[in-house]
């Protein structure tokens, strides 16, 4: 594995035998020496005023700038991406073939799971901490980081509503071995409408058995377990709120077939599956909270997991600018650069505008839930802007190339292909838009 040791103000690359201990070992140490340091990482665009006394903030409690430990685990992640990911991504995206040698290197330096909290064996990583992570890889395959960011969104139910007994079963065995896990609530006929999800669980004894169908299930033929979101309540007057609970159901129960894995236009490594449930028997003890407590699980993790998804996509919408810069310099038209000619400029400058404002984005609506409010808002915001940012900028990037664009041997039409998810998964571009309405609607009716 790679070994990346700090050295005056450069990073040094090793191949080091046993260097994934030892990795480990010292990024836990890092994290928990600011922890117990009284520093809160935080963000670049919103940091407290608990940073400010170490910053250019001064009385305003204001910073900019990430803190020592974040830039390196920044830069950990940053070299991983492009060392590790990117001279892998072309096979992958032909194959359509798993990353899972990729997600393990991942994985043994620290790179997922970094939220599981420390006393289930992960690092009790911020959200905004996730979210540094999560542009870095995406900037090199979003398909690779969308698989490792998979477990984030299985987890997270667990996390914010499982009992210590679940934490310690399903989280601490994310943390002893590269394992994943999923979230089973998407269906053939209920994605953005939760409250049309027709997969029952039925309460006999000691145990609830389940029937129905999932679909476009990120990591459903690779995960050890799965959160599942089920109806327990059969009268169609029940609120959705009250009609549906969650499980944990380890991937191996008697009666969950696989489907096949999907072929999608981008993002082809990420592994998408159908599941269906006949008769699976789930034991009691694997409910979340409560019966009945499900759809509230399942929405409350969005407002954890949608800044690391508006995350993904600045940092795919920063390759294509780099890549397009990078080509607009190189290639030249009527004797000089492209870039020099004021069209191309403009639309460059448009470019390097929307990534800004979508990182400004992600990092407010991950700051907001680190500081322990409820950030559906800013969640939504992050995750509609910079998924459209990431489809905008990516097609922009196609435009410069031109001819070259269009062809599969140069980067940016898997780009292309890649960005159209972020405006369909974890809740559709105008879902997004139905819920920053409501709550922007619902501050003026107090």
């Amino acid at each position: 594995m790679w070994l990346w040791v700090r050295g005056s103000d450069q990073f040094a690359l090793f191949r080091a035998k046993g260097a994934t201990t030892f990795v480990t070992m010292m990024l836990k140490k890092v994290f928990r020496a600011g922890l117990q340091s009284g520093i809160r990482l935080q963000s670049t665009s919103a940091a407290a005023a608990t940073a400010a006394s170490n910053s250019n903030a001064g009385s305003f409690g204001f910073s900019f700038e990430l803190t020592d430990q974040q830039k390196e685990f920044q830069q950990l992640a940053r070299r991983f991406a492009r060392e590790e990911m990117i001279p892998a991504v072309p096979a992958y995206d032909r194959s359509g073939d798993y990353p899972f040698p990729i997600i393990k290197k991942a994985w043994e330096l620290g790179l997922v799971n970094g939220h599981i909290p420390q006393e289930y064996g992960g690092m009790g990583l911020s959200i905004f901490d996730s979210c540094l992570i999560t542009e870095e890889l995406a900037y090199a395959c979003t398909g690779m980081q969308t698989a490792m960011e998979a477990n984030s969104l299985g987890q997270m139910p667990v996390i914010i509503a499982g009992s210590d007994a679940q934490k310690r079963k399903y989280l601490g065995r994310m943390t002893e071995e590269p394992l994943m896990c999923a979230y089973c609530v998407t269906e053939p006929g209920a994605g953005s409408d939760v409250a049309g999800i027709k997969t029952r669980a039925v309460k006999m004894g000691d145990e609830y058995v389940v029937n129905g169908q999932k679909m476009w299930i990120t990591n459903g033929g690779k995960a050890n377990w799965y959160f599942l979101l089920a109806r327990t309540n059969s009268d169609p007057k029940c609120s959705t709120g009250k009609a549906f609970t969650g499980f944990i159901v380890d991937a191996d129960t008697p009666g969950i077939q696989v489907g096949r894995k999907e072929m999608n236009m981008g993002q082809r490594c990420s592994d998408t599956r159908g599941i269906t449930f006949e008769d699976v028997r789930i034991p009691k003890e694997n409910v979340l909270i409560a019966e009945g407590a499900g759809f509230k699980i399942a929405m409350g993790a969005f407002d954890n997991t949608r800044p690391p998804v508006a995350a993904g996509a600045t940092g795919l919408a920063q390759r294509a600018l780099d890549e397009a810069t990078h080509y607009a310099m190189e290639r030249k038209t009527f004797g000089k650069a492209i870039a020099e000619h004021q069209a191309v400029s403009f639309l460059l400058a448009e470019m390097a505008m929307k990534v800004e404002l979508a990182r400004m984005a992600y990092q407010r609506s991950a700051w907001e839930v680190d500081q322990g409010r409820r950030n559906t808002y800013y969640a939504s915001i992050a995750k509609a802007f910079a998924g459209d940012i990431a489809n905008q900028v990516a097609s922009d990037a196609v435009q410069v190339f031109g001819g070259n664009g269009f062809n599969s041997e140069y980067p940016v039409e898997k780009l292309m292909r890649d960005a159209k998810i972020y405006q369909i998964y974890e809740g559709t571009a105008q879902i997004q838009r139905l819920i920053i309405a409501r709550e922007h609607l619902g501050r003026y009716k107090k």
